[in-house]
This record gives structure tokens, C-alpha cells and sequence, in this order.
């Protein structure tokens, strides 16, 4: 079993899912749930669009995440998979990155918009755990 490692601090932050169709969830989350949307970007680059929610101010989000056919990160899954990625929080985006590879966890992806940077790298299931600062 793998200690855990105490020089890197993250902070679980938000969980992302895929949605099949985007207002018709948003629909879902705030008509029924009462979630707030907290924010709504599209971004060109790959294809995608995002809303964020939450239920109350300052607390976890659910991002909803929209991909297009066409979009790279467009594919067919069955009800149950629809977890796109777990959000983490670090205090520095190179050095966490840089002791995922070393643990065997290299960068699957990297992403900029603007002044914003964020990766991804992978668990051992495959799922895509995003770090950004």
C-alpha cells in the first residue's frame, strides 16, 4: 500500500460528470435539486462546454460537462459511467505533477485558458483526476 505522500496538499475541490444533454441536466440539478449555476464556459480549443453548480455558496461544485460529437473527448458510455473527472486542488502544479510521474502516474493532459492552467493525470482505474492551483 502506498503511504501517503505529506509534502503535497490537495484540496478536493468539485466533481465533474458528463452529460448527455447539457440544459436539459442543468434543468435536472437546479429545478429539482435546487443547485445554483454558478458559471458557464465554452471552450473552442477542444470542443466542450462546462456549467458548474452548487447547492450553497462557497461549497462543493458539480461540474456538468458537455462533449459534442466531434469533440476528443466525445465517447459512448453506458448509464453509470458518466463520472468525468475528480478536481483537486495543489499549491503547485509543477512539483504535484512531477511527483505523480514519479509515483507512476505521468500527466495524461494539459490544458490553458488565459491565465489559467490545469492537468490531468489518471488513478489506477483510469479515472482522470484533475490538479490545478
Amino acid at each position: 500500500m502506498q503511504q501517503p505522500r505529506p509534502e503535497l496538499k490537495a484540496t478536493f475541490t468539485y466533481t465533474g460528470i458528463r452529460v448527455k444533454n447539457l440544459e436539459e441536466s442543468v434543468r435536472f440539478y437546479t429545478g429539482l435539486l435546487g443547485m445554483k449555476e454558478r458559471g458557464r464556459n465554452r471552450f473552442e480549443s477542444w470542443g466542450g462546454e462546462v456549467v458548474s453548480l452548487a447547492s450553497k455558496e462557497g461549497g462543493p461544485e458539480l461540474e456538468l460537462n458537455y462533449y459534442p460529437d466531434g469533440s476528443r473527448f466525445a465517447a459512448e458510455y453506458d448509464a453509470g459511467e458518466e463520472l468525468d473527472h475528480l478536481a483537486f486542488q495543489v499549491e503547485n502544479l509543477d512539483k504535484a505533477l512531477a511527483e505523480f510521474a514519479e509515483a507512476g502516474h505521468p500527466k495524461f493532459i494539459e490544458m490553458n485558458a488565459g491565465s489559467t492552467r490545469w492537468a490531468y493525470v489518471q488513478d489506477p482505474n483510469g479515472i482522470l483526476i484533475e490538479l490545478f492551483t
